[in-house]
């Protein structure tokens, strides 16, 4: 094609085939530019169709993936073999309980302060970073134990007001890049978990891990929204994927449809 006034329906067709076996994300892309493109010759008398409205449209679905999650035994099997003797194992012990049973974003954890904690009424108030949403939390028994063990026995003494610190120095925050994915890989590998190719095992899995856990426990969906902090529900939904014994239960036997149709 030499000149755009020569491009046709069929050119735009065979083009589109051409990068159809691309990512759905940049196949979207490609298109809208495309169709912008063509719009633009139209608009501006190069080409005397707008040939724009010959781009396909895209039938996107959405398929969420299923959550990765831990069996109960796993995370227990985690926490068991921290060496919670030592400061680096008091921090990461805390670290691990608050995202495991309240189900805290790591993001959340760096950017806990001293003064979110109410020892008084025994909870954890938040604005979290992903949402911009109030959230409190309980310090459930084994977590305040947990924290008091590392601010009085691990914590360096420090100027900075956040919760968890670098333990060395100079002692200050976790960086903003941080992910934490150290910590739980770390603890993983000691308790001699092989995790299967494929299979995501970050900190956010222990969230899932919890969703799973309070679903199969008969929660319902808006109760778990509260906890991990979604404004949407449709973000709870997806955990309903995880839960195979109530998956399961849906399930329809063909020879009872067939008999009944």
């Amino acid at each position: 094609v030499m000149d755009v006034s020569e491009i046709t329906p069929e050119i735009i067709s065979n083009y589109v085939i051409s990068v159809s076996p691309k990512h759905e994300k940049s196949i979207a892309a490609i298109l809208t530019t495309l169709r912008v493109f063509l719009r633009f010759l139209y608009l501006n008398g190069y080409t005397e169709k707008d040939l724009s409205l010959s781009v396909p449209k895209q039938n996107r679905y959405y398929y969420p993936a299923v959550p990765s999650t831990w069996e109960p035994a796993e995370i227990k099997r985690v926490l068991d073999v921290i060496d919670r003797g030592s400061p680096p194992g008091k921090r990461d012990y805390a670290i691990l309980l608050l995202v495991a049973k309240l189900g805290i974003r790591a993001g959340d954890i760096k950017a806990l302060r001293l003064s979110d904690l109410n020892w008084i009424t025994k909870t954890i108030t938040i604005t979290q970073e992903k949402t911009n949403v109030e959230v409190t939390y309980p310090i459930l028994h084994d977590i305040g134990w947990a924290l008091i063990d590392y601010l009085q026995n691990a914590r360096p003494i420090c100027e900075t007001p956040y919760l968890f610190v670098r333990l060395h120095a100079p002692f200050e925050a976790f960086g903003e890049n941080a992910n934490l994915h150290n910590i739980i890989t770390k603890y993983t590998r000691l308790a001699g978990i092989a995790i299967p190719r494929g299979k995501r095992h970050g900190l956010h899995s222990l969230r899932h891990s919890l969703a799973s856990s309070l679903l199969e426990q008969g929660a319902s969906l808006a109760v778990i929204s509260e906890i991990l902090g979604h404004t949407d529900s449709k973000s709870t939904a997806v955990y309903l994927h995880t839960d195979l014994n109530g998956l399961k239960v849906c399930a329809l036997d063909p020879e009872e449809v067939f008999q009944n149709a």
